[in-house]
């Protein structure tokens, strides 16, 4: 399904909002503890946010102006910003996200209708898919803060897209899952003999993603839910 892209922008801000909220709720010793990411604390995290939201505003300028803006100079830069950025005090993080999420803001509100059509080489899309691509990482990353948001906080409407997405790119596993409300079961590589996970769609994308342990999911024939790939 094809959705307006300034629709998503909209949840983004309104995602954005949510994941500030969170972070204001921490005290300024968490920027150095774990996060729920493997080797990432909760600094890292609120950087990437920052970081990522840069990223799409230089998509979304090179969609508009037609000059090349890549999101990071380089994968090793992209690295590099976020480490360097880590261990900033709580409330520099926090203006840093705000701040980066309006700059990705005005630029969304820039494009011309024709410019959410333009081919971004990089990504293999248009831009037209950057806002939900964004929505991505703020949900998801706002599970890694580990600070008591969950998968049972992403809405119905975010939790399928995901899931989705997930199956869509997912090359590692054969599986028939079953989200409770979908009427079409999906598939990831050869259904023959393949086990079926049925259960809460947030529950399924949580788990295939990382997020979630599965503990309320079934699996049919009976046995252990395989393990996935950790999803970034």
């Amino acid at each position: 399904m094809t959705v307006d892209p300034l629709v998503l922008m909209t949840d983004v801000e309104q995602a954005t909002e949510r994941l500030i909220r969170t972070a204001e709720g921490l005290d300024d010793a968490a920027v150095k503890a774990p996060s729920a990411l493997p080797g990432w604390t909760v600094g890292h995290v609120l950087t990437h946010v920052a970081r990522n939201a840069d990223a799409y505003t230089n998509l979304l300028t090179w969609a508009r102006t037609g000059v090349e803006t890549p999101a990071y100079a380089s994968p090793a830069a992209r690295t590099d910003g976020i480490d360097a950025g880590a261990e900033r005090p709580l409330a520099e993080q926090i203006a840093d996200i705000r701040e980066a999420h309006e700059r990705l803001a005005d630029a969304g509100a820039s494009m011309p209708a024709e410019a959410w059509t333009f081919f971004i080489p990089p990504t293999g899309a248009s831009a037209a898919a950057i806002p939900w691509a964004r929505l991505r990482e703020v949900e998801v990353h706002h599970v890694d803060l580990g600070a008591g948001y969950s998968p049972e906080d992403w809405d119905d409407a975010f939790a399928l897209r995901l899931l989705r997405e997930i199956v869509t790119g997912a090359s590692d596993l054969s599986l028939v899952l079953r989200p409770h409300g979908v009427d079409h079961p999906l598939t990831i590589g050869d259904a023959d003999g393949a086990p079926t996970v049925a259960g809460p769609t947030r529950s399924i994308a949580a788990w295939l993603s990382g997020r979630g342990d599965g503990a309320d999911l079934t699996v049919s024939p009976e046995g252990e839910l395989p393990q996935p790939p950790r999803w970034k």
